[in-house]
C-alpha cells in the first residue's frame, strides 16, 4: 500500500505487469475501480477543500502510473487488437472511445467523458489527462504510431461526402469555412466572424472538410489560407487571420483533448505540410498520397494556433501592418508544434523569444522576413497571393516540397514529438496558472460585456 503525497490517505497499490495482457488488464480495471470509488466519495470538484483535493491529487497520480506501467508494456498489443492487427485504419476519436470499451479501467469510460464535457474546466477531474497518456504511448511506438499517424491523415468521411458537390460546383460554405475553386488555386477562408476567426471546434472541424477537398480535386494545384472579414467591434470588416484558440472555450471547457489539441496536429495541420494518404497500400508516399504546396495570406494578425499554421505553408504573404505572435508564455499552454518548427526558420535564439518570451514580430520587422515570404501593402494583397499561386503551380514544386518535409521533418522525428506534446499539452491545460488566466480573462470579458465596452 502507498500513501498519497502529504495527505496521509492510502492509496491501493497495484501489482507489477506481469507481461501477460489479459492477466494485467483485469488488475488495471480492478485497481482503477477502487481508485474510481475512492474518488466518488468526496466532494464535487467546486466544493473540495485544500485537503480534498490533495487527495484526488494523489489518487489520480496513483491510477495514472498504474496506466502508465500498462502500456509501458502493451501500448503495440493493445493498439493492434484495436485495429484488428492494423488492418483496419481507426481514426483518433474512435480509437480512444473503442479503447475503453474493450480495456476498461485503461482510459476514462464514455460515461465519464460525456460528464466533463458539461463541466467548465476550472471544475473537471481532468480526465483527458488519462487520454493523453494513451495517446502518448500509441505515438511512441514506431509501429504503431506510425499507422495512427497515417490513419489521420486519410481523407474525413464528410469530405469525401462532399467531394462531388465540391468539384462540380467548385465551391461549398461550411460553418465557418468557405472553400472555393479559382482557376487552379483552392482558397480556403476562414468564417468564424464574431471570434477573430479563432479556433474552436467547429472551425477545426470544418478547416479538416476544406483541406481535404483542395487536396483532392484534381483541377487544383495550390492551395491558398487566408481569414476573412470579421465582425469583433474592434476589427469591424477588416480581414484577420487567425486569433488562435479561443479561451473563452477553453475555459469553459469546450476545448477538447482529442479532437481538437491532438486531432488538430495529427488531422489539417499535418495534411497541409505531408498532404492526403488516398492508397493505404505500402510503398513509398509519392505513389500513396497527393500533396499541394499552400500560400498563407496574412491580414491583420495571425496569433497562436495562427502562427503555427505559416509555418507549414510554403508561401506566406503579410500585410504590413500586419503582425505574428505565440503568446504561449501568456496562455501557459504549448503552442503546437510551433517548438518543432519554429527553431528551423528562425534560428534557435529568436525562436526562445518567441515562444518563451511572447515575443511579437511586426511585418515590417527585419526578422519578419524569416517566417513572411513577402510584405505588402493591404491593396496588393490579392496581387501577391495570386503571384504566388502562380509560381508554385509549376509541375516540380510539389514533388520538391515534398522532399523537403521529408528532409526537415521526418514522420518519426514528428511522431516522437507529438508524442511528449500530448501528454505535456493535456497536463498544461488542467495547470492552475493556465485555469487561473483564462477565468481572469473571462471576468474581464463579462465585465466588459456589462458596462457596454467593445475592447477585444
Amino acid at each position: 500500500m502507498s500513501v498519497g503525497p502529504s495527505t496521509g490517505s492510502p492509496v491501493v497499490a497495484v501489482q507489477d505487469p506481469t507481461g501477460h495482457i489479459g492477466t494485467d488488464a483485469q488488475r488495471l480495471d480492478e485497481h482503477v475501480a477502487e481508485i474510481e470509488r475512492r474518488l466518488a466519495a468526496l466532494p464535487a470538484v467546486p466544493d473540495r477543500t485544500p485537503e480534498d483535493r490533495d487527495r484526488a491529487a494523489a489518487l489520480h497520480a496513483d491510477v495514472r502510473q498504474a496506466r502508465r506501467a500498462f502500456l509501458a508494456r502493451h501500448a503495440e498489443t493493445v493498439y493492434a487488437l484495436l485495429t484488428d492487427g492494423m488492418a483496419r485504419r481507426v481514426r483518433l476519436p474512435e480509437l480512444v472511445r473503442d479503447a475503453a470499451d474493450r480495456f476498461p479501467g485503461l482510459v476514462p469510460t464514455r460515461a465519464q467523458m460525456a460528464a466533463e464535457g458539461h463541466r467548465i474546466q476550472a471544475e473537471k477531474e481532468g480526465r483527458e489527462i488519462d487520454q493523453a497518456l494513451f495517446c502518448g504511448a500509441v505515438l511512441r511506438s514506431p509501429t504503431a504510431g506510425s499507422h495512427l499517424v497515417e490513419t489521420m491523415l486519410r481523407p474525413t468521411p464528410r469530405a469525401l461526402a462532399l467531394l462531388d458537390v465540391f468539384r462540380a460546383e467548385g465551391r461549398v460554405e461550411l460553418d465557418t469555412v468557405l472553400v472555393e475553386r479559382r482557376g487552379t488555386a483552392g482558397h480556403v477562408e476562414f468564417r468564424n466572424t464574431g471570434r477573430l476567426n479563432s479556433e474552436d471546434g467547429r472551425l477545426i472541424a470544418d478547416l479538416d472538410t476544406a483541406v481535404d477537398l483542395v487536396l483532392l480535386d484534381d483541377r487544383i494545384r495550390v492551395g491558398v489560407l487566408r481569414g476573412g472579414a470579421v465582425d469583433h467591434p474592434a476589427y469591424r470588416g477588416r480581414r484577420v487571420f487567425s486569433a488562435g484558440v479561443n479561451l473563452t472555450d477553453l475555459r469553459d471547457g469546450r476545448i477538447s483533448f482529442v479532437d481538437f489539441l491532438l486531432g488538430r496536429e495529427l488531422g489539417y495541420v499535418n495534411k497541409l505540410l505531408r498532404g492526403l494518404l488516398t492508397d493505404p497500400a505500402p510503398g513509398a508516399w509519392s505513389e500513396r498520397g497527393v500533396s499541394k504546396p499552400w500560400v498563407g495570406a496574412v491580414d491583420t494578425f495571425a496569433i497562436g494556433g495562427g502562427m503555427q499554421l505559416l509555418l507549414v505553408l510554403d508561401h506566406v504573404v503579410a500585410e504590413e501592418h500586419a503582425y505574428v505572435s505565440l503568446p504561449a508564455a501568456e496562455e501557459g499552454i504549448v503552442p503546437g508544434l510551433g517548438n518543432l518548427r519554429l527553431t528551423r526558420l528562425t534560428g534557435a535564439r529568436l525562436a526562445r523569444q518567441v515562444v518563451l518570451g511572447g515575443r511579437r514580430i511586426d511585418a515590417t520587422d527585419p526578422d519578419a522576413r524569416l517566417i513572411c515570404d513577402d510584405v505588402v501593402p493591404a491593396d496588393r494583397m490579392n496581387d501577391a497571393i495570386e503571384n504566388a499561386v502562380t509560381a508554385l503551380s509549376a509541375p516540380a514544386v510539389a514533388a520538391n516540397r515534398h522532399m523537403l518535409t521529408v528532409a526537415e521533418e521526418p514522420l518519426d522525428l514528428f511522431r516522437a514529438y507529438l508524442a511528449e506534446f500530448a501528454v505535456a499539452q493535456a497536463h498544461r491545460t488542467y495547470a492552475p496558472d493556465v485555469l487561473d488566466k483564462v477565468e481572469r480573462r473571462w471576468q474581464q470579458r463579462e465585465r466588459r460585456r456589462a458596462a457596454g465596452g467593445n475592447r477585444p
